[in-house]
Protein backbone atom coordinates (compact mmCIF):
# COMPACT_ATOMS: atom_id res chain seq x y z
CA UNK A 1 0.00 0.00 0.00
CA UNK A 2 1.34 3.54 -0.32
CA UNK A 3 2.59 5.40 2.28
CA UNK A 4 2.51 9.00 0.44
CA UNK A 5 -0.56 10.49 -0.79
CA UNK A 6 0.81 11.99 -4.06
CA UNK A 7 1.67 8.49 -4.90
CA UNK A 8 -1.90 7.60 -4.91
CA UNK A 9 -2.62 9.88 -7.45
CA UNK A 10 -0.05 9.05 -9.18
CA UNK A 11 -0.19 5.52 -9.22
CA UNK A 12 -3.14 4.22 -6.97
CA UNK A 13 -3.65 2.62 -3.71
CA UNK A 14 -1.20 -0.15 -4.16
CA UNK A 15 -4.18 -2.90 -2.94
CA UNK A 16 -4.28 -4.73 -6.27
CA UNK A 17 -2.44 -5.45 -9.55
CA UNK A 18 -3.48 -3.07 -10.95
CA UNK A 19 -1.30 -0.67 -8.99
CA UNK A 20 0.56 1.86 -11.31
CA UNK A 21 -1.23 1.11 -14.84
CA UNK A 22 -3.35 2.72 -16.91
CA UNK A 23 -6.27 0.09 -15.51
CA UNK A 24 -6.06 1.86 -12.10
CA UNK A 25 -9.63 3.03 -11.28
CA UNK A 26 -7.34 5.96 -9.80
CA UNK A 27 -6.72 6.74 -13.48
CA UNK A 28 -10.35 6.45 -14.50
CA UNK A 29 -11.63 9.20 -12.11
CA UNK A 30 -8.48 11.38 -12.17
CA UNK A 31 -10.23 14.63 -12.49
CA UNK A 32 -12.53 13.80 -9.74
CA UNK A 33 -10.27 12.68 -7.27
CA UNK A 34 -8.24 15.39 -7.43
CA UNK A 35 -10.93 18.02 -7.38
CA UNK A 36 -12.04 16.35 -4.27
CA UNK A 37 -8.58 16.74 -2.96
CA UNK A 38 -8.68 20.38 -3.31
CA UNK A 39 -12.08 20.75 -1.57
CA UNK A 40 -11.03 19.16 1.30
CA UNK A 41 -7.77 20.93 1.36
CA UNK A 42 -9.68 24.30 0.80
CA UNK A 43 -11.69 23.44 3.86
CA UNK A 44 -8.61 23.33 6.54
CA UNK A 45 -7.96 19.46 7.19
CA UNK A 46 -4.92 18.22 7.21
CA UNK A 47 -3.80 15.48 5.03
CA UNK A 48 -2.52 12.09 5.22
CA UNK A 49 -2.18 8.40 3.64
CA UNK A 50 -3.94 5.73 5.38
CA UNK A 51 -4.84 2.12 4.72
CA UNK A 52 -3.34 3.29 1.11
CA UNK A 53 -5.92 6.05 0.57
CA UNK A 54 -5.86 9.96 1.24
CA UNK A 55 -6.95 10.62 4.56
CA UNK A 56 -8.23 13.72 5.85
CA UNK A 57 -7.96 14.62 9.34
CA UNK A 58 -9.05 17.99 11.83
CA UNK A 59 -8.38 17.90 15.77
CA UNK A 60 -6.95 14.65 16.16
CA UNK A 61 -9.64 13.00 14.56
CA UNK A 62 -10.43 11.43 11.20
CA UNK A 63 -12.73 12.85 9.30
CA UNK A 64 -13.14 11.83 5.74
CA UNK A 65 -11.44 9.11 3.32
CA UNK A 66 -11.32 9.21 -0.67
CA UNK A 67 -12.11 5.90 -2.49
CA UNK A 68 -12.29 4.48 -6.43
CA UNK A 69 -13.78 1.88 -7.97
CA UNK A 70 -14.30 1.17 -11.08
CA UNK A 71 -17.72 2.11 -11.31
CA UNK A 72 -17.49 5.42 -9.03
CA UNK A 73 -15.47 7.32 -6.82
CA UNK A 74 -16.45 8.34 -3.03
CA UNK A 75 -15.77 10.91 -0.27
CA UNK A 76 -16.87 8.61 2.80
CA UNK A 77 -16.87 10.11 6.34
CA UNK A 78 -15.87 8.39 9.57
CA UNK A 79 -18.58 10.00 11.84
CA UNK A 80 -21.22 9.14 9.62
CA UNK A 81 -23.90 8.78 12.60
CA UNK A 82 -23.40 12.03 13.54
CA UNK A 83 -24.26 13.81 10.06
CA UNK A 84 -27.45 15.48 9.17
CA UNK A 85 -27.48 15.02 5.41
CA UNK A 86 -30.10 17.72 4.53
CA UNK A 87 -29.32 18.05 0.94
CA UNK A 88 -29.57 14.22 1.00
CA UNK A 89 -26.40 12.99 -0.69
CA UNK A 90 -25.17 10.14 1.40
CA UNK A 91 -25.17 6.78 0.43
CA UNK A 92 -24.55 3.42 2.52
CA UNK A 93 -21.39 1.40 1.42
CA UNK A 94 -23.75 -1.83 0.96
CA UNK A 95 -27.29 -2.81 2.23
CA UNK A 96 -25.93 -3.70 6.18
CA UNK A 97 -24.32 -0.87 6.32
CA UNK A 98 -25.88 1.12 9.64
CA UNK A 99 -25.48 4.24 8.71
CA UNK A 100 -25.18 6.45 5.54
CA UNK A 101 -21.40 7.64 5.51
CA UNK A 102 -20.01 8.56 1.89
CA UNK A 103 -20.89 10.65 -1.77
CA UNK A 104 -20.49 8.77 -4.13
CA UNK A 105 -19.71 10.07 -7.64
CA UNK A 106 -20.38 8.22 -11.31
CA UNK A 107 -18.75 11.57 -13.64
CA UNK A 108 -16.14 13.89 -12.36
CA UNK A 109 -17.92 16.44 -13.29
CA UNK A 110 -20.13 16.30 -10.26
CA UNK A 111 -17.62 16.96 -7.55
CA UNK A 112 -17.47 20.97 -9.23
CA UNK A 113 -21.02 20.79 -9.35
CA UNK A 114 -21.35 20.12 -5.70
CA UNK A 115 -18.73 21.59 -3.96
CA UNK A 116 -20.61 23.87 -2.22
CA UNK A 117 -22.30 20.62 0.01
CA UNK A 118 -19.08 18.63 -0.45
CA UNK A 119 -17.54 22.10 1.97
CA UNK A 120 -20.60 22.57 4.47
CA UNK A 121 -20.41 18.78 4.67
CA UNK A 122 -16.85 18.39 6.05
CA UNK A 123 -17.31 21.52 7.97
CA UNK A 124 -20.08 19.76 10.00
CA UNK A 125 -17.86 16.85 10.15
CA UNK A 126 -14.90 19.07 11.37
CA UNK A 127 -17.17 20.94 14.14
CA UNK A 128 -18.10 17.32 15.46
CA UNK A 129 -14.43 16.53 15.58
CA UNK A 130 -13.68 20.15 17.40
CA UNK A 131 -15.97 20.32 19.86
CA UNK A 132 -15.34 16.15 20.86
CA UNK A 133 -18.17 14.95 19.84
CA UNK A 134 -18.70 11.66 18.98
CA UNK A 135 -21.85 8.97 17.53
CA UNK A 136 -23.96 7.74 21.24
CA UNK A 137 -22.83 4.16 21.02
CA UNK A 138 -25.83 1.32 20.28
CA UNK A 139 -26.19 -2.21 21.01
CA UNK A 140 -25.62 -3.79 17.82
CA UNK A 141 -26.40 -7.40 17.42
CA UNK A 142 -22.92 -7.84 15.56
CA UNK A 143 -20.55 -5.29 17.43
CA UNK A 144 -17.41 -5.12 14.96
CA UNK A 145 -13.97 -4.08 16.41
CA UNK A 146 -12.25 -0.83 16.08
CA UNK A 147 -9.95 -2.14 13.36
CA UNK A 148 -12.29 -3.66 11.43
CA UNK A 149 -14.47 -0.41 11.52
CA UNK A 150 -11.38 1.53 10.49
CA UNK A 151 -10.66 -0.89 7.78
CA UNK A 152 -14.03 -1.08 6.43
CA UNK A 153 -14.28 2.71 6.35
CA UNK A 154 -11.30 3.40 4.43
CA UNK A 155 -11.86 0.21 1.61
CA UNK A 156 -14.93 0.88 -0.19
CA UNK A 157 -14.50 -2.23 -1.78
CA UNK A 158 -13.92 -3.84 1.30
CA UNK A 159 -17.21 -2.33 3.04
CA UNK A 160 -19.18 -3.63 0.13
CA UNK A 161 -18.19 -6.99 0.48
CA UNK A 162 -18.50 -7.21 4.23
CA UNK A 163 -22.27 -5.88 3.86
CA UNK A 164 -23.08 -8.42 1.76
CA UNK A 165 -21.79 -11.30 3.89
CA UNK A 166 -24.59 -13.09 5.92
CA UNK A 167 -24.99 -12.61 9.88
CA UNK A 168 -23.13 -15.67 10.47
CA UNK A 169 -19.73 -15.12 7.94
CA UNK A 170 -19.56 -11.48 9.72
CA UNK A 171 -19.60 -13.21 13.30
CA UNK A 172 -16.93 -15.44 12.48
CA UNK A 173 -14.75 -12.41 11.51
CA UNK A 174 -15.35 -10.68 14.64
CA UNK A 175 -14.74 -13.80 16.97
CA UNK A 176 -11.76 -14.29 14.87
CA UNK A 177 -10.49 -10.75 15.37
CA UNK A 178 -11.54 -10.00 19.02
CA UNK A 179 -9.42 -13.52 19.63
CA UNK A 180 -6.43 -11.33 19.22
CA UNK A 181 -5.10 -9.68 22.31
CA UNK A 182 -2.91 -6.98 20.28
CA UNK A 183 -4.43 -4.65 17.85
CA UNK A 184 -1.70 -5.22 15.76
CA UNK A 185 -2.57 -9.01 15.30
CA UNK A 186 -5.50 -7.99 14.12
CA UNK A 187 -4.72 -5.16 11.49
CA UNK A 188 -2.72 -7.98 10.27
CA UNK A 189 -5.55 -10.70 10.40
CA UNK A 190 -7.64 -8.05 8.14
CA UNK A 191 -5.11 -7.75 5.74
CA UNK A 192 -5.04 -11.24 5.49
CA UNK A 193 -8.62 -12.07 5.51
CA UNK A 194 -9.39 -9.30 2.90
CA UNK A 195 -9.33 -11.73 -0.14
CA UNK A 196 -11.94 -14.19 1.70
CA UNK A 197 -14.54 -11.37 2.24
CA UNK A 198 -14.47 -10.60 -0.73
CA UNK A 199 -14.89 -13.75 -1.92
CA UNK A 200 -17.88 -13.93 -0.01
CA UNK A 201 -16.28 -16.26 2.50
CA UNK A 202 -16.32 -16.53 6.20
CA UNK A 203 -13.59 -16.73 8.35
CA UNK A 204 -13.51 -20.73 8.53
CA UNK A 205 -14.10 -21.22 5.20
CA UNK A 206 -11.66 -22.48 2.14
Amino acid sequence: MIKNVDDYFDKGCGRCDRFATADCSTKRWDVGLKELRRICLLAGLNETAKWGHPCYMHAGRNIAILGALRNDFRLSFFQAALMKDPNGVLEKQGPNTQHADMIRFIDSGQVAEMESIILSYLQEAMSYAEAGIKPAKKKAQIELPTELVDAIASDPELAEAFAKLSSGRQRSYVINLNSAKKPETRIARIARFRNKILSGKGANER
